[in-house]
């Protein structure tokens, strides 16, 4: 499906395990996508979900068959996967999409909205390499979508006028003249000659780039089918992106009464998320005063530190005074700090404690008696003579 957009689509993108649609339609924004492709799967089937960015609606489709690029491209004798027709927007298609109902004006709108506008009058047809057909089919309700390729070729040529006009030019070496060449037997297989005819013979209105085909000269438009190929058929419709209100749905039909229900339990639900919301918002800014609360706290307790050590410089010089004033000299500045010196506490006897090893750990053992001076000398290995 991405190659299929091309070149307006997110080819690169990487989806993980862990990623979610909120995700997608947050960065959606950023890159101006307008269509979010979504593919999901049951237990018994697979849905593919169209949803318009940023406000829906959804519209899910229930896949019936599909078929991969890969296998229509081994089904083809001759594929036609030119690289350079990725280079432009396809063309779209869609037939039978008449229908009353409001399911169908939103899968038109929604399908034709998905891919660029073109001006018919202004557009190049040198441009329009590639098509996606949509077909309703009214019988089994059901949407073919197939994606094709457009090839252009000239009419009333033979076939050695078209081997000649290619840039290959064709072995002519068991022929004597290029006229035998030119009238020989078997200039158009019949295959070719089934293909072209009234119904797909135009007459071009511009210069193509590829060979034959010239301004007003009559060529045949054929389309080779290049995949994916799906056969879906719409499941329901839903408001705003996968969580809105369903306005359509193709197994259950419900009354006003159960609409009325659904609205006022949708209702209740928006205003319990708006009441955590706002709860949360006043939790958070609780928290906020708080912490400027505390951190005002300790920017004070820090002044107040600041504070007293400026103070006791202040006693300092006050004693200072006092004692010139009282005595008439000057104090010595080393009696002030001796008497402002506090005096050691005894915590009672200071033991001594050694260590030793008991069960493979360290504890800590008190000795009876205090160490003398006599013993210390002897640890440290002096010898003292009486």
């Amino acid at each position: 499906m991405r190659r299929l957009m091309e070149p307006f689509t997110a080819s690169r993108l990487k989806v993980r395990k862990n990623n979610v649609i909120k995700d997608f339609v947050s960065a959606a924004g950023v890159f101006s996508v307008s269509h979010l492709v979504a593919f999901t799967q049951s237990e018994t089937t697979l849905y593919m979900k169209l949803i318009r960015i940023p406000r829906g609606p959804t519209l899910t489709f229930r896949i019936c068959s599909y078929s991969l690029t890969r296998d229509i491209i081994a089904s083809l004798k001759t594929p036609h996967m030119e690289p350079k027709q990725f280079l432009y927007h396809p063309l779209v298609v869609m037939n039978n999409f008449s229908g009353k109902g409001m399911e169908f004006k939103l899968m038109t709108s929604m399908f034709q909205n998905m891919f660029p506008s073109i001006n018919v009058e202004k557009v190049d047809l040198n441009h329009l390499r590639r098509c996606v057909v949509l077909n309703y089919n009214a019988e089994y309700q059901t949407i073919e979508f197939t994606h094709c390729n457009i090839q252009v070729s000239p009419v009333g040529l033979s076939k050695p006028v078209k081997k000649l006009i290619k840039a290959k030019v064709p072995d002519m070496s068991s022929y004597a003249d290029i006229a035998e060449y030119m009238t020989r037997d078997g200039n158009l297989s019949e295959s070719e000659g089934e293909m072209d005819g009234p119904a797909n013979e135009v007459t071009l209105p511009q210069k193509l780039t590829s060979r034959g085909n010239v301004e007003a000269g009559k060529s045949a438009i054929r389309m080779h089918e290049i995949g994916p190929r799906l056969v879906m058929k719409l499941h329901k419709i839903e408001e705003g992106i996968c969580d809105g209100e369903i306005l359509f749905h193709d197994l259950f039909n419900k009354t006003d009464e159960e609409i009325l229900k659904l609205k006022k339990e949708k209702e209740e639900r928006q205003q319990l998320k708006e009441e955590r919301r706002k709860r949360q918002e006043e939790n958070v800014r609780l928290k906020d005063a708080r912490k400027r609360r505390s951190e005002k706290s300790s920017s004070n307790t820090k002044s107040v530190k600041r504070d007293e050590s400026h103070t006791a410089l202040d006693t300092s010089d006050d004693d200072n005074d006092y004692f010139e004033k009282e005595v008439g000299v000057k104090p010595d500045p080393d009696i002030l700090k001796k008497a402002r010196k506090r005096p050691a506490v005894s915590h009672g006897n200071n033991r001594r404690f050694k260590k030793f090893k008991q069960g493979g750990s360290v504890e800590k053992k008190e000795s009876k008696t205090p160490a003398t001076p006599f013993k210390k000398h002897l640890r440290k290995g002096k010898n003292i003579r009486h």
